[in-house]
């Protein structure tokens, strides 16, 4: 199978991309820097906001399957960024040039944050009501419907991964695991908010490994790619704490917490597991000791 997998260069795409090459994909990786991967795949240096770009790499690679990962996501700076509507757009061109050089499957990336936010049970692909309520999630949600629909106008197989707490090498330093397991690799104090939020966390190389299976499956529709397991950001600091040997340095309560914050984000992943077969192949205290040693090491 030929997959062409955009924004490889990314945290997400580059775990993404070395799960593609050892599956034994014929892989071609779309993004704006090459990727920091070694391996068997071509490499096309693309800007997707650039006019008729999309149009020019199908028509290059000729894929069966298109995994589309490419989006701005600034840490920070997403949730409001004006580019999110850019690549509502892109991806609506990308869609169009799969259908003009016959791509066969089209898969999308969405976020958790499509849904709904329940206080007590799990997000279910379908049960769980959609309500985004930010420009990002919007953006994502609404370029679901219509690649959604446009697909089945012209029988093209459809499935849209939404992403939940993603961590790993690679991640941006601000965010909650990098900058906890930073902190704690330099031996500084770890600020924290109180940790009373309910999370999903997944290592990045397992959200890979999923994806690389959704690609080379036959599922389509909405499906959940994230651990299952529910923790709160206190025992996950406090985790790291005592990984790192430091669990003195994490401070918690030291930032206040976000007035709007969710007190739950997690998944149901019975779809994963039983239509991709797929499961983490990783404990949370293995993939946060992964991620400390990464941080030690910079």
């Amino acid at each position: 199978m030929k997959i062409l997998v955009t924004g490889a260069s990314g945290f997400v795409g580059k775990a993404t991309l070395i799960a593609l090459i050892a599956s034994g994909a014929d892989v071609v990786a779309v993004s704006r820097t090459r990727p920091a991967v070694e391996g068997d795949y071509e490499w096309l240096a693309t800007d997707l906001l650039e006019p008729d770009a999309s149009a020019a790499v199908v028509a290059h690679a000729r894929p069966d399957t298109i995994l589309h990962l490419a989006w701005t996501l600034e840490h920070g700076k997403f949730w409001v960024a004006p580019d999110n509507l850019d690549w509502v757009g892109a991806t609506l061109a990308l869609a169009r040039a799969a259908a003009q050089y016959g791509v066969r499957r089209f898969v999308g990336t969405g976020t958790c944050y499509e849904y709904a936010w329940p206080s007590e049970s799990d997000c279910c692909e379908a049960i769980t009501p959609i309500a985004p309520s930010t420009l990002y999630a919007i953006s994502k949600d609404a370029t679901r419907r219509v690649v959604e629909a446009y697909c089945a106008s012209i029988r093209m197989e459809f499935a849209w991964a939404r992403l939940f707490f993603l961590y790993g090498a690679g991640e941006y330093p601000t965010r909650l695991v990098s900058s906890v397991a930073s902190a704690l690799a330099a031996g500084n104090p770890a600020r924290c908010s109180s940790g009373r939020a309910i999370r999903d966390f997944m290592d990045v190389r397992d959200a890979g490994a999923a994806l690389s299976a959704l690609a080379h499956a036959r599922v389509t529709g909405p499906i959940n790619i994230a651990s299952g397991e529910a923790v709160s950001i206190a025992d996950l600091a406090m985790t790291l704490g005592r990984l790192a040997g430091r669990p003195e340095l994490v401070h918690l309560g030291a930032l206040s917490d976000r007035p709007d914050e969710p007190p739950r984000i997690v998944a149901a992943v019975e779809r994963m597991r039983r239509e991709l077969s797929i499961a983490p192949a990783r404990k949370l205290s293995q993939g946060l000791g992964d991620a400390l040693a990464h941080c030690s090491h910079q």
